[in-house]
């Protein structure tokens, strides 16, 4: 399976800030941009592997840096920035325009993890990244330290999930 470069997989999506979109502080919802971020990295997600489907496995982090408010335009821009044999990490960055001023600024990024499924819904073999730009090379070289840290999680959620109650609040 041949590699593919990081910015074959870039997705960009831009969208004005509708006042549906705001919260009770007059600025974007996280779910709002929680889904716009999801949306995006499923498609960087099928776009490199280039199957039907992609699955969300884990959203290792949204890390919501400046708030978002209803005269910007808010810039998703999502890329796959590692691979493992059947899974991808897309990184997100989140940019936030002033459109009066014009004032740029990134607004929160994230990291997601996908799987490839084929049409049986299997996991399949995904092609390994290429970085070629700074910031591709910075993320592909920090990525198998959040991949432990992706997997001490997931063990950590499964330990915790054998603690918790399947019962409902009035059997107890």
């Amino acid at each position: 399976m041949e590699a593919k470069r990081a910015k074959e997989s870039l997705i960009v999506s831009t969208d004005q800030v509708l006042v549906s979109d705001l919260n009770n502080y007059n600025t974007l919802f996280g779910g709002v941009l929680m889904k716009k971020l999801d949306n995006c990295a499923t498609l960087s997600a099928r776009r490199h592997s280039r199957v039907r489907e992609c699955v969300t496995a884990s959203t290792d982090s949204i890390d919501f840096l400046y708030p978002i408010h209803q005269s910007d335009s808010v810039c998703v821009e999502s890329f796959v920035s590692s691979t493992g044999k059947r899974s991808m990490e897309i990184f997100c960055k989140v940019i936030a325009e002033d459109m009066i001023n014009g004032d740029r600024r990134v607004a929160a990024t994230a990291f997601l993890t996908f799987v490839a499924l084929d049409d049986d819904k299997n996991p399949v073999e995904v092609p390994s990244v290429i970085p070629q730009t700074e910031e591709e090379k910075f993320l592909y070289e920090s990525a198998n330290e959040r991949a432990e840290r992706r997997k001490t999680r997931r063990k950590e959620s499964k330990e915790l999930a054998e603690h918790i109650t399947l019962l409902k609040p009035w059997d107890e």
